[in-house]
């Protein structure tokens, strides 16, 4: 199980897996937040399209991400993951 603070819990291993899982959580994300796909698109300077694609697992790029973690308060969630992530590697003892 792959873990970004509380924030992502991944029960796949696989890109595609995660990458539905991620749709999943934002389409909670959305709907918690009373939001249509054309209203989040539209404050996001989006298509609906997009964002359905996001949801639905398909093709998207980091920047749609990270543009839809930060309209929900949850890009420095994800940043602090990757400091973590990052330290983890600068302790590790170098193999040459």
């Amino acid at each position: 199980m792959h873990t970004i603070n509380t924030m992502f819990t991944f029960s796949s291993n696989n890109i595609s897996g995660i990458k539905n899982e991620i749709g999943s959580l934002l389409r909670k994300m959305r709907k918690t937040n009373s939001l249509s796909q054309q209203q989040l698109a539209d404050l996001l300077n989006l298509s609906r399209i997009t964002i359905q694609n996001v949801e639905s697992g398909k093709n998207f790029t980091i920047d749609i991400l990270l543009l839809i973690l930060q309209h929900f308060n949850e890009l420095d969630s994800f940043n602090k993951y990757i400091k973590v992530k990052s330290e983890e590697y600068d302790n590790l003892d170098s193999l040459y």
